[in-house]
């Protein structure tokens, strides 16, 4: 039994040392160039698909201890868009001291009626915290048609 368990550790001890030789698929030496498969626009599961709101028709931004909440509403062209958010442009870095904000909206399916501006309105929010608002003098939420600009 000794003997098997010894044997057995001696011989995996010899595979494993055999991959830093580049003996077999074990190889961890020099691989050369690295080759990506992504495609260069992205996968699609990773891209964004939603569209930029139609109006942003208010914007508002509400000190909290840690930061502030930016509070956007849009109109969207007809009912039944959904899936609204806030999403940060340049990865949420302040440009010139403002941070800008795309509202971006999925679509309904076609064929949904127009019906009210008021039946119409989608409520957005995003967090910005006391760090990230480092040097931030604006907030630019952008739509489609217009954008708006609240200043801290």
């Amino acid at each position: 039994m000794l003997a098997r368990l010894f044997l057995s550790v001696a011989a995996l001890s010899a595979l494993v040392g055999c991959g830093g030789f580049g003996f077999g698929n074990f190889s961890t030496g020099n691989r050369g160039d690295l080759v990506v498969l992504e495609p260069p626009e992205g996968y699609a599961e990773d891209r964004d698909f939603r569209e930029a709101i139609a109006q942003v028709t208010s914007l508002r931004i509400e000190q909290t201890p840690s930061g502030v909440i930016v509070h956007a509403e849009g109109l969207p062209p007809r009912q039944g868009f959904w899936d609204a958010e806030l999403v940060p442009e340049n990865d949420g870095a302040p440009e010139d001291g403002v941070v800008t904000y795309m509202f971006r909206i999925t679509p309904s399916r076609a064929g949904t009626r127009t019906s009210t501006p008021h039946s119409r309105r989608v409520h957005v929010a995003a967090f910005l915290s006391n760090i990230a608002l480092t040097g931030v003098s604006q907030i630019r939420v952008q739509g489609a048609g217009n954008s708006m600009v609240a200043r801290r």
